[in-house]
């Protein structure tokens, strides 16, 4: 029989669960929605038990709708959201839902935390900035406000590590996810014990770190029951979700660099280094030996998205009528509409924004709205917005030295081909797009065939699996009637950024 790989997505708004065959074909997928909780101004939680479920729920649907055996699954690889801080107790109980990357709960413990040590000092371990939706700053906010909840703490785990402890019963920290806590060294990829008692939480409660392609366990009897899955498959680490899907995406050389286009935007340039940028992230590649400098904008496919669910009924009623979709035809009315919009501009801070800002009160703005702008105009707009977010993500990191030629764009964004145009023109830089727009899942299932030994290598793999379909190559003139509604874009969060933390 043919051996088959599964990849399992944990994403903010659903799981996704993909069965690849070795040359990176699709041959089943399923996708299942979970809910996200907003208890308080400032708390964004979700319940690591929900995520389970629908996991379950989304592999028996894989399985059931293809004429896949289960047993041809050769190997699961997992990627999730960042930041999480899953509590469990010994027995690998959720002691309650962990706040996920969007939650700035933690914002006092920051200024606290950065006025003892020191922000300079936990920079040049860490190579990160300390901000509330880091892992670290959530687990302090445990130990203070929740002390029962912390003390009865095991572990704290990732939303990755936590759905292979489901599969496996094995508990791990896999190298890519380490950087959410700032006790990691990372330019040695090991936690810092000392470092763990200076920042304020038990260096006992973070598991051992791996490998993201390391096995470190197999489906259980249980786990097969509840998925339908052959006990026995072996299960590696896994990884952060940007690092899995640059790897789905053939990002693997320095200097090759993956722009994301999911439910958030950000780009991930590859690095032999560990260079750092106090406005930027930095955390290990999935593949050894290499680190990713990263940029993370709330601005991407959730902007549209929510365009779609509050002033999309248009939309939606031409695409009943069309037989198409809600997004082809906002690409559709978009697309009439001339290089910057007629002077809209869209700032996509629609639940603060992440680098390379790190400013939890900035705001969404629609500028320069008139009688003379319509619904495409709108769309037009945040498109360009989010694409000018990339943008000031790609010049921060040339601010030290980090460029890059070419993009590599994955997400579901990239199927939109006047999107992926858009950030060509804007960024001025040549975008390649691969065949799958699954790379992230893809990116978890090579993870599990490299540990596996189906490929020899990540060189294989991507050689195997990774066929670039298209090429968008910048416009220079629309790059260059771009660079006045970028220089304003950047010019309104800086007039309006003391104006929207009275809000």
């Amino acid at each position: 029989m043919e051996k088959l790989l599964l990849g399992i997505d944990i994403g903010t708004s659903a799981c996704k669960v993909a069965v690849f065959n070795l040359q990176g074909k699709v041959l089943s997928q399923s996708s299942k929605e979970y809910r996200v909780y907003y208890p308080h101004s400032g708390f964004v939680e979700q319940n690591p038990n929900e995520w389970w479920e629908s996991v379950c729920t989304a592999i028996k649907e894989t399985i059931a709708s293809s004429k896949i055996n289960p047993s041809q699954i050769a190997g699961i690889g997992i990627d999730g959201q960042s930041w999480s801080a899953i509590p469990i107790d010994k027995k690998g109980n959720v002691l309650c839902n962990t706040p996920i990357w969007m939650d700035t709960r933690a914002d006092d413990i920051c200024k606290e935390t950065i006025n003892r040590i020191g922000f300079d000092r936990i920079f040049m371990l860490s190579g990160n900035s300390f901000e509330p939706t880091y892992s670290t700053p959530k687990i302090l906010w445990f130990k203070k406000n929740m002390p029962d909840v912390y003390n009865s703490t095991y572990k704290f785990l990732q939303s990755n590590s936590f759905i292979a402890f489901k599969l496996t019963g094995q508990i791990s920290q896999d190298l890519s996810q380490g950087y959410g806590i700032h006790s990691f060294n990372m330019k040695e990829g090991k936690w810092d014990d000392s470092f763990c008692e200076e920042l304020g939480f038990d260096r006992d409660k973070l598991p051992e770190i791996f490998q993201c392609h390391d096995v470190i366990g197999e489906v259980t009897g249980v786990a097969a029951a509840q998925t339908g899955l052959v006990k026995g498959t072996p299960v590696v680490a896994g990884g952060l979700d940007a690092s899995c899907g640059t790897l789905g995406a053939g990002v693997i050389k320095v200097g090759q660099t993956q722009e994301q286009g999911g439910q958030a935007g950000g780009m991930s340039i590859c690095l032999d280094s560990a260079i750092a940028h106090q406005k930027l992230i930095l955390s290990f590649h999935v593949i050894p030996e290499l680190w990713l400098l990263q940029g993370g904008t709330v601005g991407g496919g959730g902007a549209i998205k929510w365009f779609k669910q509050e002033l999309g009924a248009f939309e939606e009623i031409e695409a009943k009528a069309k037989g198409s979709n809600p997004f082809k035809v906002m690409d559709e009315e978009a697309e009439k509409i001339p290089v910057g919009s007629d002077g809209l501009i869209f700032l996509p801070y629609m639940a603060g924004e992440r680098s390379p800002l790190w400013d939890k009160k900035a705001k969404g703005v629609f500028f320069g709205l008139g009688y003379n702008k319509t619904r495409a105009h709108i769309i037009r707009a945040i498109m360009e917005g989010c694409a000018f977010a990339l943008q000031h993500n790609l010049k921060t990191a040339e601010e030290i030295g980090v460029g890059t030629d070419k993009l590599v764009a994955m997400g579901g964004a990239a199927n939109s081909r006047l999107w992926t145009q858009m950030k060509a023109d804007i960024t001025g830089k040549t975008i390649n797009v691969p065949t799958s727009d699954t790379a992230t899942t893809l990116g978890a299932a090579i993870l599990a065939g490299v540990g596996t030994g189906l490929y020899k290598s990540f060189d294989q793999a991507v050689e195997n699996t990774i066929v670039i379909t298209r090429t968008h190559e910048p416009d220079l003139q629309a790059h260059a009637r771009y660079k006045n509604n970028y220089e304003i874009y950047l010019e309104l969060y800086e007039k309006l950024k003391d104006t929207m933390q009275k809000v």
